[in-house]
């Protein structure tokens, strides 16, 4: 049963045991943070179709949220590439939408979310963080990153994309070749290059930092805008009021659907950045606590008319390398951000749109993990299948749709690995005490007349007939005066009615072929249902046994009982 437990409840959770002498680092990594997370905050929303001021509303009310609710020092919350895409095709699903209402329903969207994280923390869903497998995640953020990388045509080169997908978009670019605006392409290639400079060169400002700042001074100097780049124009100078979102034209289904697949991808997103970042700081990660960190984040978001955040690994990063030690930072990092949007309006106003499309297309390419999907190609075969399945559903069928073919492809995977359960036939060793697995021990030998079969998995509906089949092929494998087909248990922790039903049939038929069937060591609750299915009955109370040994024991007495005269 889940269970509610102090520290969860407790306030700033983070600023337990405070140093004075960590403000000037917590400051400093403050400003740090605020200086990266400027130019996605501007860009990501982009994405989505919001304007750019609606994630700087997402880089503040959540970052004050997290620090009063979230239990992490380190984690930093706020826009997050591929949670935005899943809200872009969340509100793409909405065909009524009004235009005015899209911040509104993004803002409810977000509260949603928020509203998800708090049940499913009540009811102790932790567990969902590791729902979608790495190689699915893997394969659906290369799927979601090349969705980004598309959506960026019409930015950097000013011609107006109307298809959807990935190939159709780039067959309709060539196709209005002749109306791509030359400059705007020309500064989005020397921002990208620029970012890509800084990071080989490792200079200590961030590339993203360095693109708004050289962009920014560009448009200054040499009046981009009136050479026909386009720019991001007025933003409110304040935060909006805060208040409960209304969108009107958004459908209640629309919205707990699409809300559900954004928390599903946020958290699964949110919780592989926490581990991470926990792993190199050396602190445990709880899934449940950081539900209330993210819930109320989200709820912060939606009432301030932002969108749905979750962890930001840069923003993290950023933190972690700054020295920071406790939420202080994200404090400072949304203080230093709500200055920008009230005393440096005018600079972002000026800020070009074919630069933001240049840092949108390095951080699509950074969630493409080349090294880690090379390293699964190695591993399983089977896995990077899976993995590739989860890359192309939302290119080809929307995020939206991906969302539920990695889900599909997270159940597929499992039933895979638990369709088809390992089994190995186990003997003696001469001189040794136990059993061992014949095709591992050259040594070992079968029990004249006695098969012992250890079934390495559960017995369920869904492999109850491959078991069927199994036990009789291995019944017809065995030696001619094999008498007793022994079951060994130990690994069996499930059985259901209809496996209880199929090993009720396979005692049949074994005895019909005079080959008696017996169970050892079943765990409780195994025990328990095979007992009301009727199976321990119609086995024979005197075949269940507790280990191996009594069942040889059991065996070779009623072998020299058989040979008494």
């Amino acid at each position: 049963m889940p269970h509610d437990d102090a520290p969860a409840r407790k306030l700033f959770a983070s600023f337990a045991g405070y140093r004075p002498r960590w403000i000037a680092t917590d400051v400093a990594a403050g400003l740090a943070i605020a200086a990266v997370g400027l130019p996605s905050a501007i860009a990501y929303p982009a994405i989505a179709g919001l304007p750019p001021e609606v994630g700087l509303y997402a880089s503040i009310a959540p970052l004050v949220a997290y620090a009063v609710f979230g239990p992490s020092r380190q984690l930093i919350v706020g826009p997050d590439a591929a949670t935005i895409t899943v809200l872009a095709a969340a509100l793409g699903a909405m065909p009524a939408l009004a235009a005015a209402d899209r911040v509104p329903a993004a803002a409810t969207l977000a509260l949603v979310v928020g509203g998800y994280y708090f049940a499913a923390r009540l009811l102790g869903l932790g567990v969902l963080s590791t729902f979608l497998s790495r190689p699915i995640l893997l394969g659906f953020f290369a799927g979601i990153s090349l969705s980004i990388l598309v959506g960026q045509l019409k930015r950097v080169t000013g011609v107006e994309i109307e298809a959807d997908g990935l190939i159709p978009p780039v067959v309709e670019l060539i196709r209005k070749a002749g109306q791509i605006h030359w400059p705007s392409l020309a500064l989005a290639l020397a921002m990208f290059g620029a970012q890509q400079a800084t990071q080989a060169f490792r200079l200590p400002v961030p590339g993203p930092v360095v693109v708004v700042a050289l962009s920014v001074a560009l448009s200054a100097l040499l009046d981009l805008r009136g050479h026909g780049i386009a720019v991001v124009g007025d933003i409110p100078s304040s935060l909006p009021a805060l208040s409960f979102p209304r969108a009107a034209s958004a459908g209640v289904d629309q919205i707990l659907l699409g809300a559900a697949a954004i928390f599903l991808v946020s958290f699964a997103a949110g919780v592989v950045t926490a581990r991470s970042f926990g792993e190199r700081g050396g602190y445990p990660v709880d899934a449940d606590r950081e539900m209330i960190g993210f819930g109320a984040a989200n709820v912060a978001a939606g009432l301030f008319l932002a969108f749905p955040v979750t962890a930001s690994d840069s923003r993290t990063a950023v933190n972690a390398s700054a020295g920071g030690r406790s939420q202080l930072a994200g404090a400072v990092a949304a203080a230093a951000l709500l200055f920008v949007i009230v005393y440096l309006q005018p600079a972002l106003a000026i800020l070009p749109i074919p630069a933001l499309g240049a840092i949108l297309i390095a951080a699509a390419l950074s969630l493409i993990d080349v090294a880690a999907l090379r390293d699964i190609w190695r591993i399983s075969r089977v896995e990077f299948a899976f993995a590739l399945i989860a890359l192309f559903a939302p290119i080809s069928l929307g995020v939206l749709s991906g969302v539920l073919v990695a889900i599909g492809a997270t159940f597929a995977y499992l039933l895979h690995k638990m369709m088809y359960p390992r089994d190995a036939l186990l003997g003696r060793v001469p001189g040794r005490e136990g059993f061992y697995k014949l095709h591992r021990r050259a040594d070992a030998r079968g029990v004249p007349g006695m098969t012992i079969v250890l079934i390495q998995g559960d017995l369920l509906f869904f492999n109850a007939d491959h078991e069927h089949a199994r036990l009789l092929a291995v019944a017809d494998a065995a030696l001619p005066d094999a008498r007793w087909l022994l079951i060994d248990a130990s690994a069996v922790t499930q059985v259901d009615s209809t496996a209880a039903a199929m090993l009720h049939e396979a005692r049949a038929e074994l005895a019909g072929r005079g080959v008696a069937l017996g169970l050892a060591e079943l765990h409780a609750n195994v025990h328990s249902l095979l007992d009301r299915a009727g199976v321990i009955a119609a086995i024979g109370r005197d075949m269940i046994f507790e280990d191996l040994d009594d069942a040889l024991r059991a065996f070779e007495t009623k072998n020299n009982e058989g040979r008494t005269p």
